[in-house]
């Protein structure tokens, strides 16, 4: 008899380790394959929550099949422990083990609703947006400019709110002392600014911040950027650039910057200055002369007077040879890379041709040319300008 129930137990044992090894791989399958999901869903883990939580809230979103199987699998790769708190997307039939990457893997929020601050050349604003996770586009919910328009309700009720991703991004082209005075204006940052840095020492970027985070420290951050981002481009500098040093890499890529907003012409661009700079000639660069005058303190708002163009300053380079004596803003990755790495033509003039580019020339008869045609062009729209104008804008 004894013989008989060990039999039994040992029939027993080894049913109950097949149908175990059994659910182990059905569950390892679930965790590995395809999800359920149709469309994207932006799934929030708050601060202080846990994994029983989060599983739950995917399961409810339609995100995993079985919120235990997710649990003993995070907890299998021994990342329960790493949960990160934020709003992340969560793309169509992503698996159970992709999902538990993307919750425990850190860094910025991929959806949610974020507060944008633009800094910008000509004003400073402010958008509230949203993520759809189904077009994976962003939907603004508002915008204003600090200072000139009424704080939208929007703006505080979001701010206010405890899972709200808060971004500020800086143009490339704006100056040390916009950069600064935008700061100073942003109400979800501490602390001051103790002096405008130099000029061209802050890199343009997107920048995400915490509600409560120190100017300074934001500054530190935004010139540590830009020190790597020269530091990369005078490494992979051209040959023969006349050019001797970082800095005055720097201050000729912040003449690119201002030159042009079009991204394939920057190379270009750079290949009149640096062929002027061989040929011994003045730049004759309008924004440097600007930088003269207003030292970034804001825009002109105006166009140059010939007393101006024709005013012996440090920065204007109708009347001084070579390079100014600082940059004249701060230049992005793409024009530092372009002062570095420039394309190889013979232009030595350019002017812009009313399309947003500009045209290039070799000769001085080619460029007045061109110049004259952008007269017209110029004439045309004054013209239409006024006609709009008498009209109150009507056809």
């Amino acid at each position: 008899m004894w013989r008989h129930v060990a039999a039994n137990a040992i029939t027993f044992l080894m049913v109950a380790l097949f149908l175990t090894g059994g659910v182990i791989i059905w569950g390892k399958a679930q965790y590995d394959s395809p999800g359920p999901l149709t469309q994207a869903v932006c799934v929030q883990v708050e601060s202080g929550s846990n994994m029983r939580r989060v599983s739950k809230n995917l399961a409810d979103q339609g995100a995993v099949s079985s919120a235990a199987i997710f649990r003993i699998g995070a907890d299998y790769e021994e990342k329960t422990g790493q949960l990160k708190a934020g709003s992340f997307l969560i793309e169509p039939e992503a698996t159970m083990q992709e999902i538990v990457d993307v919750i425990t893997r850190g860094g910025a929020s991929t959806c949610g609703t974020e507060i944008v601050y633009r800094v910008g050349v000509n004003r400073v604003s402010v958008q509230v947006r949203e993520l759809d996770p189904a077009t994976n586009r962003f939907v603004e919910l508002a915008q204003f400019t600090p200072g000139t328009d009424e704080v939208p309700a929007e703006y505080t009720e979001t701010r206010d709110q405890a899972d709200i991703r808060f971004r500020i991004a800086v143009a490339e082209g704006v100056t040390s002392w916009q950069i600064v005075n935008a700061l100073s204006s942003m109400d979800i940052l501490e602390g001051t600014v103790p002096e405008t840095p130099s000029e061209g020492a802050l890199a343009p970027d997107s920048y995400e911040v915490r509600k409560g985070d120190d100017r300074a420290a934001l500054i530190a951050r935004m010139q540590s950027a830009q020190e790597t981002l020269l530091a990369a481009a005078w490494e992979a500098r051209a040959e023969d650039l006349p050019i001797d040093s970082p800095e005055e890499l720097l201050i000729l890529a912040s003449i690119v910057e201002k030159e042009t907003g079009v991204a394939e012409e920057r190379r270009q661009v750079a290949s009149v200055f640096v062929n002027r700079l061989n040929q011994g000639m003045r730049l004759q660069t309008d924004p440097t002369v600007i930088y003269g005058i207003t030292r970034g303190e804001g825009v002109l708002g105006r166009g140059l007077r010939r007393s101006e163009l024709r005013g012996e300053t440090p920065y204007n380079t109708y009347v001084i040879s070579g390079l100014p004596p600082t940059p004249i803003a701060n230049p992005g990755r793409a024009s530092l890379m372009a002062a570095a790495q420039p394309d190889e033509t013979p232009f030595i003039f350019f002017v812009a041709d009313g399309t947003g580019g500009h045209a290039f020339a070799v000769s001085l008869d080619e460029h007045n040319r061109n110049v004259a045609e952008w007269r017209k062009i110029e004439a045309e729209r004054g013209a239409a300008a006024a006609g709009n104008a008498s009209t109150g804008g009507n056809d």
